[in-house]
């Protein structure tokens, strides 16, 4: 038997009934408030926080345009000031993104129709510009020529391929070695305003500079002595380019016939004599400034891109429009052909390049990677590789049969605003001359050609670029390393060219003048 002092104290209570209270008997209060919320918050004001955070929700998700000037037309569709009082870039998007939401919530389903709307943008179409017989024939002529070109390089290719590795290297280390002696050789002023674009002549003995006056100067070379001026343009010249072997003495182009063509504010395209003062045939099509011009390589064609948002094909003979190619949504600054002539390069303020075959017309790739303008491009001697190069600094180098981006550049501090890769005089090599300087020699004698082994071309080894941090740089074309940044100008430099024979470069810009940059 336990003691009790080891028995378990219970307290005793009374009996009480372990039934529990009905469901009838709970009392019922309808008029039961609960003025705050457990952290004490009213509840109104709960609820106006719980609404205002997800208005914030829906206005995060609403698109609105990146670019101000968009986001300013937008504004003013709405029917709203287009910038208050202190309002940046950032702020003006936000009050544009508000009152989108305002007008969705407003009037319900708008915001299930822009998402509808986008998902139809996103869709691929593909888009025809209509062509008469004109055109046709253009392209089937363009075949004609590009085809042969293109079989002679491919086979060109291949000879280079069995040079061996150490031959290349020791070849490109003698290129950069003479690049690095380029300096500062002559200035001259080349208008009241600053000069746009600068270009060489075939046989390099002349450089052409147009200015923001409308006018055009030929400049000898070295002296940098004016030859002619021709007044050209009632706005700024923004392109220049020579007709395929003008001034050379073993072409059969005379200073009578087409030399130059260039392209202005105003719209408008002109042909030139070296020996007339006003232009053989006017160009009209363009609604908006001409940025760049280029001849094909056959001479008979020429291209133009325009702020109206297109690039156009001109048939020269005929002075005649060929083709109004759309497809950039802003507006189309630099235009390039190939070596071959059977593709075009265009870039512009879209940020994007686009490659078109001009034998069928086709966009056949489109170059993203830039987050500025591109202004300018030009193709490598090997026929498959582009560069770009943009106002966010970059140039680039894309791969047509890579399609893909397959180098990136700093080039420059600033904007980027011209780049010539240099192409030399086709069948040229490099050969290291007594002297130490660079010589271009012709292709062997036709008896020799079958004993000699191919040796590496100078054409490619090289590009220039020019930017607003108001210098001229010279990169290797193959490590993509800086061999030389040329520093004289005082302003933004625009433009900058290589003479075929690679002994002199050419820069124009803000300050004025025309530099000619030479090898010590």
């Amino acid at each position: 038997m336990m003691h009790p002092a080891r028995q378990a104290y219970v307290e005793e209570t009374e009996d009480t009934d372990m039934g529990g209270i009905s469901y009838a008997d709970l009392p019922t209060d309808q008029d039961y408030d609960m003025p705050t919320t457990p952290g004490g918050i009213p509840t109104e004001r709960a609820s106006a926080i719980l609404s205002q955070f997800e208005r914030k929700r829906r206005a995060a998700a609403m698109v609105v345009p990146t670019d101000d000037t968009r986001v300013r037309s937008r504004l003013r569709e709405l029917g709203e000031p287009i910038t208050l009082f202190g309002e940046g870039p950032s702020e003006r998007r936000d009050r544009l993104r508000e009152l989108l939401t305002d007008m969705a919530e407003q009037q319900g389903g708008v915001e299930i129709e822009m998402e509808e709307a986008e998902e139809e943008g996103e869709q691929q179409e593909e888009f025809f510009t209509e062509g008469g017989n004109e055109l046709l024939e253009a392209r089937k002529d363009i075949a004609r020529y590009s085809l042969p070109r293109a079989k002679a390089r491919v086979a060109r290719l291949k000879d280079e391929s069995t040079i061996t590795l150490r031959t290349h290297i020791k070849h490109r280390k003698a290129v950069k070695e003479k690049l690095q002696g380029f300096d500062l050789y002559g200035s001259q002023i080349a208008g009241d305003r600053p000069v746009s674009i600068c270009r060489f002549a075939p046989d390099g003995q002349t450089i052409a500079a147009g200015n923001w006056s409308g006018g055009i100067k030929l400049l000898s070379v070295p002296n940098l002595e004016e030859k002619a001026s021709f007044k050209a343009h009632t706005d700024r010249v923004g392109g220049l380019s020579w007709f395929p072997g003008a001034t050379l003495p073993s072409s059969n182009v005379s200073p009578s016939t087409v030399n130059l063509i260039s392209g202005g504010g105003e719209g408008n395209l002109n042909l030139w004599a070296l020996d007339q003062e006003k232009p053989l045939a006017t160009l009209t099509g363009h609604s908006g400034r001409v940025c760049r011009t280029e001849f094909h390589p056959s001479g008979r064609y020429a291209a133009s891109a325009s702020f109206d948002s297109s690039w156009r094909l001109w048939d020269v003979e005929t002075a005649t429009e060929l083709l109004l190619q759309e497809g950039h949504s802003r507006e189309v600054y630099t235009v390039a052909f190939n070596n071959d002539g059977s593709l075009v390069a265009s870039g512009g303020f879209d940020s994007i390049g686009r490659i078109w075959d001009l034998r069928t017309g086709r966009n056949v790739m489109i170059l993203d990677g830039h987050i500025r303008e591109i202004y300018g491009m030009d193709w490598g001697v090997d026929g498959h590789r582009v560069l770009s190069g943009s106002g966010d600094g970059w140039v680039k180098c894309w791969d047509l049969r890579q399609m893909k981006e397959t180098g990136g550049i700093g080039a420059h501090k600033s904007v980027v605003s011209d780049l010539r890769w240099y192409k030399g005089v086709e069948s040229a090599s490099f050969l290291p001359s007594t002297d130490g300087g660079m010589d271009i020699d012709g292709a062997p004698p036709a008896a020799d050609k079958a004993a000699e082994a191919p040796s590496p071309k100078k054409s490619g080894t090289f590009f220039v670029s020019s930017g607003f941090d108001k210098s001229v740089n010279i990169f290797s074309a193959d490590d993509w390393s800086l061999v030389k940044s040329l520093s004289g100008h005082s302003g933004n430099v625009l433009s900058t060219d290589i003479s075929d024979d690679a002994k002199w470069i050419a820069s124009c810009g803000h300050d004025r003048t025309v530099k000619l940059w030479g090898i010590e």
